[in-house]
């Protein structure tokens, strides 16, 4: 049987993006990320992140920084037992015309390739409509982080940790 999975964007999903992250010391998890991998985690779900990194094309960060802060990223996680299987990162320049940019599906794609996913348990979780518009394009069930409705999301939840109570649910009925 085919795993689900939720792939999450990385900046205001995991990580608070007020302030830009281009450096390990940038990067503040938030607590109910680490609560909601590790219930993804523990329910079999793989947990994949596919995240724009435009600031590398910029010139803003470098690979390096990028690699080092997905480190911190995974250290912070498994301080609190929970863990991410895959990392994906478009560090094009957001006008780049990439395939691989959300909204275009690309970074989806490819785990659904890669991990032979099925797009009705995979879930693709962000905070923009950028996120929501790549699940769909990419034919997987969407959930947006925030305070407001969408109509555009499968479901809106506050946080990771609600979000993925609900994929749970999904999967289990």
């Amino acid at each position: 049987m085919c795993r689900p999975a939720a792939i999450l964007d990385r900046d205001g999903v995991i990580n608070d993006n007020r302030r830009i992250v281009n450096e390990p010391a940038d990067f503040i998890l938030y607590d109910s990320a680490g609560e909601g991998i590790r219930l993804l985690n523990q329910a079999g779900f793989l947990v994949l992140v596919a995240t724009n990194q435009g600031g590398v094309g910029l010139g803003y960060m470098s690979e390096l920084n990028l690699q080092q802060i997905h480190e911190e990223m995974s250290s912070r996680l498994a301080a609190v037992g929970a863990r991410i299987d895959d990392v994906l990162a478009c560090t094009h320049a957001p006008h780049a015309d990439c395939p691989c940019r959300k909204p275009r599906p690309g970074m989806i794609l490819q785990f659904l390739e890669r991990y032979g996913l099925k797009p009705a348990t995979t879930f693709m979780v962000g905070d923009r409509r950028t996120d929501i518009e790549a699940g769909r394009n990419a034919g997987v069930q969407t959930v947006l982080i925030g305070d407001k409705p969408s109509r555009e999301a499968n479901y809106t939840a506050v946080n990771l940790k609600q979000a993925a109570e609900w994929m749970i649910k999904q999967v289990s009925s």
